[in-house]
């Protein structure tokens, strides 16, 4: 009707001089005295229930309360009608059924007019079932929020510890400082192994769509040659798709500049500078220095193994073979760390503490450049191995292998045409022959041998021994 159920109560008792309720139950009570004339085989029950009442209890009170005794009696009591008269139909109730019944009370509870008849409980009722729905909300809502403090408490106060620390890691970043490697010098001072800073462009695969359309659109900015795709494709064989890989190193100003202006274009491909190995003496000495190359998963091993991951953090070479991967503790150095405060998005806010990269220590060896140029020009292009030693303290002042090879092919990655020149080459110039070579000891071995006789007393100075070139056995 538009209004409160308080307000249509009172407007209702203000124009007909009763209450609603009042009202209804008397239409209900005149509804049941027409069922209890007319159909003498319905039970007081059903009367009750095809009226609307919500109990047969509450229909007798209310009943005895007009009539002053039972339907029951009443009904025994009710003089017959006549035939063929009629009572005034009382007006029918308007009803939804909220449960299923008997379809003879349903049929029962419509009035004349086929209009089904409503359901009003007492305010009591209404009163008693409002306490209870309260009373169960009540309940959940408190079961709830003891639920929610119970985890706030696991959360504020269990695990605390926890994720504080996880809360500080999110804040704050930790940015390794590659240290310089060591250097490597000869006994004047002459460098064999230095360091030099350049540009390099990288790509991280997981963050690129389509990579081989990028690489095609970087190539228009920057000179991008196949060997850089070939050695591109090895790396991410042996590497994670979230490694930030090379695809070109070495770039010019004027290359890095065309790169700035258009990267916005190119989501995962970042410029960074980086420190390169350089070998400016070339092949000379390359077997006694050795190279370094890209850490690969052998490394990773032998790197754990040695609990020396964090210092390796942000490496991404490591010695491979020579001087290079005997003496790699003292050539790499110790990381260095920055704390930096981040935001959300991961961009650095400011910076907390700087603990500064310790550089490797430089290498001072006792060849002299001069006898080993000199010696490995003597050679020329004939196979063989030479190692010049101080007799007076066992200094190793040259140590040849011909052929050789350019240690600087292998700084970036070796591209495949250089590699298979190399590995099938009938010289085979990756073989260190000073070290790894077998030739026969041939009279080098005498001296050693006529010392030792001498010291022993097996010979004197003066022994003279006759060999005829032969020796009888048996």
């Amino acid at each position: 009707c538009g209004c409160s159920a308080d307000y249509l109560s009172h407007l209702f008792h203000r124009h007909a001089g009763e209450t609603l309720a009042a009202h209804i139950v008397r239409l209900r009570l005149d509804r049941a005295e027409r069922l209890l004339a007319d159909e003498a085989a319905l039970a007081v029950k059903e009367v009750a229930w095809a009226c609307g009442f919500a109990s047969s209890g509450y229909f007798i009170r209310t009943f005895r309360a007009r009539h002053g005794q039972t339907p029951a009696v009443w009904r025994q009591a009710r003089p017959s009608r006549p035939a063929g008269t009629t009572e005034a139909a009382v007006p029918a109730l308007p009803f939804v059924p909220t449960r299923e019944r008997p379809c003879r009370w349903a049929r029962l509870r419509r009035g004349r007019g086929g209009c089904p008849m409503t359901s009003i409980r007492t305010p009591e009722q209404e009163l008693g079932r409002f306490r209870a729905r309260l009373a169960v909300a009540g309940a959940v809502a408190l079961v709830c929020f003891g639920l929610l403090a119970a985890r706030f408490f696991y959360l504020q106060v269990v695990r605390y510890d926890y994720y504080s620390t996880r809360a500080e890691d999110n804040r704050i970043s930790l940015v390794p400082i590659v240290p310089n490697r060591g250097l490597i010098t000869d006994r004047h001072g002459t460098v064999l192994a230095r360091n030099y800073s350049a540009y390099t462009l990288e790509i991280t695969p997981s963050r690129v769509a389509d990579l081989d359309a990028t690489i095609e659109e970087l190539s228009t900015l920057v000179d991008i040659q196949p060997k850089d795709r070939r050695r591109l494709k090895k790396l991410m064989d042996e590497s994670k798709s979230f490694e930030s890989l090379p695809i070109r190193n070495r770039l010019s100003d004027e290359e890095v500049a065309r790169f700035i202006a258009q990267r916005y274009r190119f989501p995962g491909v970042e410029l960074k500078a980086r420190l390169f190995r350089d070998y400016p003496m070339g092949s000379f000495a390359s077997h006694v220095i050795g190279y370094i190359g890209r850490i690969n998963d052998r490394d990773l091993e032998r790197i754990e193994e040695s609990d020396d991951s964090a210092n390796y953090r942000g490496t991404d070479h490591i010695g491979k073979s020579g001087l290079e991967k005997s003496y790699e503790r003292d050539l790499h150095g110790i990381t260095g760390f920055e704390e930096v405060e981040v935001d959300s998005g991961g961009r650095a806010v400011r910076l907390l503490r700087r603990t500064p990269a310790i550089p490797g220590n430089n290498v001072v060896l006792t060849l002299d450049l001069k006898l080993q140029e000199i010696v490995e020009k003597a050679f020329g292009n004939r196979r063989g191995a030479l190692v010049a030693i101080d007799p007076r303290n066992g200094e190793v002042l040259a140590m040849v292998s011909k052929p050789t090879y350019d240690p600087n092919l292998f700084v970036d990655g070796i591209d495949q045409e250089s590699w298979k020149a190399l590995n099938e080459s009938l010289d085979r110039p990756l073989l260190n022959r000073s070290m790894r070579g077998t030739y026969p000891v041939g009279s080098t071995y005498k001296p050693f041998m006529g010392l030792a006789a001498l010291e022993s007393g097996k010979r004197a100075p003066g022994t003279i021994i006759m060999d005829g070139g032969s020796w009888t056995f048996g």
